[in-house]
């Protein structure tokens, strides 16, 4: 009998080394389109997995439902099954008034405030993508002339704690730290990125995150102009894509064929 990854449901084999990660499953199928011979492998839960291929290599799409438990399962699952190289397509609020929904938010660190971490490394270890990928993310927006910004973005676990913190019994605290990440320059505010770099880092694989601007509440608060919404996932989905094709060409020319340290890890304990 097959041996099956308990949440994802998928076995050796059918999943490739790399993989891009989203929330919603219903845009699994949208991002496959973009590889080549695409099929879908698996649907079990939150997490619906389509496997294809760019330049010939085997590369799948997995859902991981929203927030960073859920994300790091479809992560730590892949990472069993070899997978070594993974770019998650996501959405974000911005912080900063200046930024106009529909810029790509390329996140070059995350502030831990969520809890999956905290049961991987100390809150003192950083959150950080791979330099690499997060380099392959830069050069295929300004490629495609994209309006995108690098920077530090923030984790939470509870989105009503972000939107609704005044009928919170800690109001005071969750205001309290939104004002501290705005004024340290924080771009926006998503839910997945620091469970997935921090398990990435512990696993000894790659990720890095594209995230869509898709609303930006400090914005609308100083702005008087309709642009406070963009929905349209076309650019981050087409970044990501690209990013992932400019990893698989590099490493191709280099000759250097990558392995999952983090699933021999786990094999071994």
């Amino acid at each position: 009998m097959e041996d099956r990854q308990f949440h994802i449901n998928c076995a050796a084999g059918e999943i490739g080394k790399y993989v891009l990660l989203t929330g919603d499953p219903d845009r699994v199928p949208e991002i496959a389109a973009h590889l080549e011979h695409s099929r879908k492998v698996a649907q079990k839960r939150e997490f619906t997995t389509y496997t294809g291929a760019l330049e010939g290599v085997p590369v799948s799409v997995i859902s991981t439902g929203i927030g960073g438990p859920s994300a790091v399962i479809a992560m730590e699952e892949c990472v069993a099954l070899g997978a070594h190289t993974m770019i998650r397509i996501g959405t974000c609020g911005g912080m900063q008034p200046e930024l106009i929904p529909g810029t790509l938010i390329l996140p070059t660190g995350a502030i831990r405030m969520e809890g999956t971490t905290r049961e991987y490394l100390p809150l003192e270890f950083p959150a950080v993508p791979d330099f690499d990928l997060l380099c392959s993310l830069t050069d295929a927006a300004a490629e495609r002339g994209c309006r995108y910004r690098t920077g530090v973005v923030q984790c939470k676990d509870s989105f009503y704690g972000q939107h609704s913190p005044q009928t919170m019994p800690v109001r005071q605290k969750l205001l309290d730290n939104w004002q501290a990440w705005k004024e340290g320059g924080a771009l926006a505010s998503e839910m997945e990125s620091a469970a997935l770099f921090i398990t990435a880092a512990v696993r000894h694989v790659r990720c890095a995150t594209v995230l869509q601007m898709i609303w930006n509440q400090e914005r609308e608060q100083v702005v008087r102009d309709s642009a406070h919404a963009a929905d349209d996932m076309t650019n981050a989905i087409a970044v990501a894509v690209d990013a992932m094709r400019r990893q698989i060409l590099r490493e191709k020319k280099s000759g250097k064929r990558r392995t999952s340290r983090g699933a021999d890890l786990l094999r071994r304990g």
